[in-house]
């Protein structure tokens, strides 16, 4: 059985600036951008049965400055859809809405988004989890993608509900390797930077 290998795209305007950065597709930074060149040492080594990329440009470019080749796109992988709440602050939205936790209410919906609930997130990272079964059984799988995404993702391995992603919190740039002890599904590593 393989591991589950998880990466985050380097950083944006917005993902430095704690903005909401769902549906937006943002290019890195600089800084992301050497973030990202940076996952390439810790994934040479690595023989991949199966990579796959959200399709916003901001985890592909990350995929490509990582050495990655032969990725592919999977929309299950794109962040979460954060509705009216794309591009705001946690702190600006508490300001009208105090204790206003993404986890437990989701997001409204926007004039250009829906917006999607911790519920539908999870839904997503299931289908996406189904879809790499197969290949795990044959060796190790990389998903490049979003933080939110990543940690909805996660709880859902460990078998846990999707609100409990707020656990994992997950930096940008960043490689995480889930992986099994005893049949159990464990987080292998976490945050890991060059």
């Amino acid at each position: 059985m393989g591991d589950l290998l998880l990466a985050r795209h380097g950083e944006t305007e917005w993902s430095r600036a704690g903005r909401h950065t769902g549906r937006t597709d943002l290019r890195l930074t600089p800084r992301g951008e050497a973030q990202a060149t940076s996952l390439a040492p810790l994934l040479a080594d690595r023989a991949f049965r199966l990579v796959l990329t959200s399709p916003l440009v901001r985890a592909r470019r990350t995929a490509e400055l990582a050495g990655l080749t032969g990725a592919e796109v999977e929309p299950g992988l794109r962040e979460w859809d954060y509705g009216g709440y794309e591009g705001v602050t946690t702190a600006d939205i508490r300001r009208t809405r105090p204790g206003w936790d993404l986890w437990t209410d989701g997001v409204p919906p926007g004039r250009e988004f829906p917006g999607e609930s911790p519920q539908q997130v999870g839904e997503r990272a299931d289908r996406v989890l189904s879809r790499v079964a197969g290949a795990l059984g044959e060796g190790d799988v990389l998903l490049v993608a979003h933080g939110h995404l990543l940690r909805v993702l996660t709880a859902r391995h460990l078998g846990l509900p999707p609100a409990h992603g707020r656990l994992f919190l997950l930096g940008t740039g960043t490689l995480s390797r889930l992986s099994l002890e005893h049949g159990t599904p464990v987080v292998a590593e976490w945050n890991t930077r060059p």
